[in-house]
């Protein structure tokens, strides 16, 4: 769905009005690096400003009208002076960025600009890298670039330096709630999914994803045997867990629920209700927070933190887990 100025203003205000004062003072700068999590609207506003240069009746100086046959033809992906480059496989390849340069080489084909959106530009192989370099160290007039990434650190110094970077701040979960309860989900469904994902229309296909429901089951099952003992808990890692958290990204997801609970726990204590996001298991979980401290929430959570580096760090998923559930029960048995 093709999102307008004001909507996008809504999530990256501070980017937009950046925006906006260069093309009302006719200052657009030749390349710049768009840099935030995924689903903060990164390349919504790259096609935005698109647009906005190649418009034939702009609203206001800035805004693109939507309609004339530029815009409707960028909505459609098929303005032959507008292109956009995605990885191919698990990178963008040099032969990409060469075709690109190529193409550019060229005038433009019916106006005087030609724009280029490149992106996850963090996944450029090195020889792509240096190719682009070149690319930017000599732009063609009337040639503006936009590199995409969530991972800024991994695009070389050089690149860095030749673009005007924006940052593009995550969406508050207030404003991803009411998205979400705008597009279907239920109110008491929305809170988990909004701190899950800033990516709206990952947390919609989550909302009804079978596996995603199963996950959230077993974690607080997982989270009440804690409580029991520790042999219980084992016994639940093996005949559930390991079952249905297998890949690498599942436990993680398993991991961000399991964090998300003690989080509710801790909240609930400290009475702030607004941020509580296991909704239907509120109740629960409100008797769970009566018996137990929030030190020892605290380095619970600190614990849980730790697994997720050490998954990320390749250590052998099972025994993390089993490392883990033994430092949750570690101490007073939540007490």
């Amino acid at each position: 769905m093709v999102k307008t100025w004001d909507q996008l203003l809504e999530l990256q205000p501070t980017v937009l009005r950046m925006l906006k004062n260069s093309l009302l003072k006719n200052r657009v700068a030749h390349a710049y690096l768009f840099e935030g999590m995924r689903g903060t609207g990164k390349k919504e506003i790259a096609l935005l400003l698109t647009k906005s240069l190649f418009c034939e009746q702009l609203v206001e100086g800035h805004k693109p009208c939507e309609s004339c046959n530029n815009c409707l033809r960028i909505n459609n992906g098929n303005h032959p002076d507008v292109h956009i480059v995605e990885p191919d496989g698990l990178s963008i390849k040099v032969e990409q960025i060469r075709n690109l340069q190529a193409e550019f080489s060229k005038k433009g084909v019916e106006s005087l600009h030609k724009v280029y959106v490149i992106s996850h530009a963090d996944k450029m192989s090195v020889s792509a890298s240096n190719s682009l370099l070149k690319f930017l160290e000599e732009p063609n007039p009337g040639t503006v670039a936009f590199l995409l990434t969530e991972q800024v650190q991994q695009l070389l110094p050089t690149i860095l330096s030749r673009c005007q970077t924006l940052v593009f701040q995550p969406l508050a979960p207030q404003m991803m709630i009411k998205q979400l309860i705008e597009n279907g989900v239920s109110p008491a469904k929305a809170p988990l999914l909004a701190q899950l994902t800033n990516n709206l229309e990952e947390a919609l296909k989550l909302n009804v994803d079978e596996w995603f429901a199963q996950a959230q089951k077993i974690v607080v099952k997982l989270y009440e045997v804690l409580k029991k003992n520790p042999l219980e808990a084992l016994v639940t890692l093996q005949g559930d867990w390991f079952l249905h958290f297998k890949e690498k990204e599942q436990i993680q997801r398993g991991l961000d629920l399991l964090l998300l609970i003690f989080k509710d726990l801790l909240y609930i204590q400290l009475d702030r209700q607004e941020q509580l996001v296991f909704i239907e298991e509120n109740e629960r979980l409100r008797q769970y927070a009566l018996q137990t401290s929030g030190r020892r929430l605290s380095d619970q959570m600190s614990a849980i933190l730790d697994a997720k580096r050490k998954l990320q760090a390749n250590m052998n998923p099972q025994l993390m887990m089993e490392q883990l559930v033994l430092k949750l029960q570690e101490g007073s048995s939540f007490v």
